[in-house]
């Protein structure tokens, strides 16, 4: 994959993420929420995966993706989610495991504050490929046009 230009525009923080209401089923038995690609997100799930038992104090993520847009759900307890445009911060209580935050591409995140027993789990639109990882803030901040 090749990851060349800059994108020079600055992109509001309200238009490279949204919270997402799914659709809770309550039933004596307990509560079923589903999720289905390209019906419930703009994109088809090419991967799944969960972080659980992340230690007391311990943060995870910090990074952005070129192409790779996410679903974030809190599937039990609460951790909270960063997001950073390049020019402004945003911080999300994610702890409802019927809600989840759709992240586009070229958003800096970060999870911190994670309950004891919380899991993450994350819905991604293309397989794992380290080429489209952003690993460095500094690197972030050229290509949204924060730094020549």
């Amino acid at each position: 994959m090749e990851n060349t230009g800059q994108n020079t525009a600055h992109v509001p923080l309200d238009e490279i993420y949204e919270i997402v209401d799914l659709q809770k089923i309550s039933d004596p038995r307990g509560n079923l929420t589903f999720i289905e690609g390209m019906n419930h997100l703009p994109f088809d799930i090419k991967r799944v995966y969960y972080l659980y038992d992340v230690p007391a104090g311990e943060e995870r993520a910090g990074h952005a993706h070129y192409k790779l847009q996410q679903l974030l759900i809190a599937a039990a307890g609460s951790f909270d989610l960063v997001l950073d445009n390049g020019y402004e911060r945003r911080t999300i209580n994610c702890n409802r495991p019927y809600q989840g935050v759709l992240m586009k591409s070229l958003v800096w995140r970060e999870l911190t504050n994670f309950s004891s027993g919380a899991v993450c789990l994350v819905l991604a639109s293309m397989p794992y490929e380290e080429s489209d990882y952003i690993r460095s803030y500094e690197e972030f901040l050229t290509k949204v046009g924060r730094k020549p």
